[in-house]
């Protein structure tokens, strides 16, 4: 695709990777074919190809608009388009670069400004979100459907985790939501990474992992809590921890890619880069373990939710499968399982009609083959499933802890 930056664009730090991501483009629109949006709304200018040519537009110097913003908007950044895409298009770096540059040309409305500044406020800060939580639940019988499909229907306690005992040592990123929302999620993979010869430690300093504010076009502000998860993980990594272990993720997918947004920052380049090297995915240290060592048995009936983050950013659709399978668990078949449920971070509040839409398709998906439970690899997916109030949704996690021996 020919390019002709306009003289804003060319001033934007990542303009050359824009412009690169540009040409890479052949329109041949294969993207579309797997789009969830495209699908849903029919619109070429809601599907990847046709984001691209508005985002082309938009750094060549042609107008941009609330109906720019509005697709960009749509985007649930599944990645799914790159999944397909012969020609190796970065689309979601490319979104990125076109977000924060539409952000600062099309001024939102005073209530979407409210939302977006309320979203950065609580959920990347645990207590507050607890607390928050805590309120909600009082008010329950009270609450519109609405708010309460965005919490959860029943809460496992945290199980107590087993003493730092191992020499092999991996950290854990706690996460923001997922201590309120699904509390035994960590404590369950302390205990089955402790039967593998494995202790999990937590570096108390790190926090959010900086996707919440950086998807919602406040991207320094992600990209300074990327900084401080650095500065916390540091001493434990030179200690020799192995690796950071996300149990979200979607978290991990933005980790992964610390290395590559602050490959210009000269005072965490390196760092970053060997952070994002560390970062795994839970299943990465679990495939490649003696399983028989966890003792599991088993007859359970599951459909397994490959999160987008998970089989489109991180690569790893099927690794999860393939170890419940080794495991003994009976997994159902999921038809289009490359298809996003919606949740897509704060897609499901941001865009509710859509979110709505793709997570009861979904569920259908996943409970066509009749199973007991419905498990998943991240906290935004298992929230958003459940919150229809269907087929119960957990962390696979958990399952494997509770039928170990």
């Amino acid at each position: 695709m020919q390019t002709n930056l306009s003289e804003a664009a060319k001033k934007l730090p990542r303009a050359e990777e824009a412009e690169s991501i540009l040409r890479s483009c052949v329109h041949c629109g294969f993207c579309n074919a797997t789009c969830p949006t495209y699908q849903l709304l029919g619109d070429e200018l809601d599907g990847p190809r046709g984001r691209i040519y508005l985002m082309k537009q938009m750094f060549e110097g042609g107008e941009v608009t609330e109906a720019t913003q509005t697709h960009l908007d749509r985007c649930l950044t599944c990645r799914n388009c790159e999944t397909t895409c012969p020609s190796g298009v970065q689309y979601h770096n490319l979104l990125d670069i076109g977000r924060d540059f539409m952000e600062q040309q099309v001024p939102r409305s005073a209530s979407e400004r409210l939302l977006r500044t309320g979203l950065r406020t609580v959920i990347p800060r645990p207590g507050l979100f607890k607390s928050l939580l805590s309120t909600g639940n009082m008010l329950r019988p009270l609450m519109p459907a609405t708010l309460k499909a965005h919490m959860p229907r029943q809460v496992t306690p945290a199980k107590p985790r087993p003493q730092v005992l191992h020499a092999r040592r991996v950290l854990i990123l706690e996460g923001c939501v997922q201590p309120s929302l699904s509390p035994n999620t960590n404590a369950a993979t302390a205990r089955v990474l402790d039967r593998l010869g494995i202790s999990v430690t937590t570096a108390r300093e790190a926090g959010c992992c900086g996707a919440v504010d950086y998807h919602l076009n406040a991207q320094e502000a992600g990209l300074d809590r990327a900084r401080r998860n650095i500065d916390a993980w540091w001493p434990a990594i030179e200690g020799g921890a192995e690796a950071i272990v996300q149990t979200a993720s979607g978290c991990g997918a933005f980790i992964k890619d610390y290395g590559h947004l602050l490959r210009d920052d000269p005072a965490y380049a390196t760092k970053a880069a060997r952070v994002s090297a560390l970062a795994k995915d839970l299943v990465e240290v679990l495939r490649s373990a003696e399983l028989e060592r966890l003792k599991v048995e088993t007859n359970k009936r599951m459909a397994f939710h490959c999160p987008c983050t998970l089989q489109h950013a991180q690569k790893l659709g099927g690794a999860v499968e393939d170890v419940l399978t080794r495991l003994g668990f009976h997994l159902t078949a999921v038809p289009d399982a490359h298809l996003c449920c919606g949740s897509a971070g704060s897609y499901s509040i941001t865009q509710p009609e859509i979110s709505h839409q793709l997570r009861d398709n979904k569920l259908n998906a996943l409970e066509s083959g009749k199973p007991e439970v419905i498990v998943t690899a991240n906290i935004g997916c298992q929230t958003h499933l459940d919150g229809a109030g269907r087929t119960p949704v957990r962390h696979w996690i958990e399952i494997v802890e509770e039928a170990m021996q």
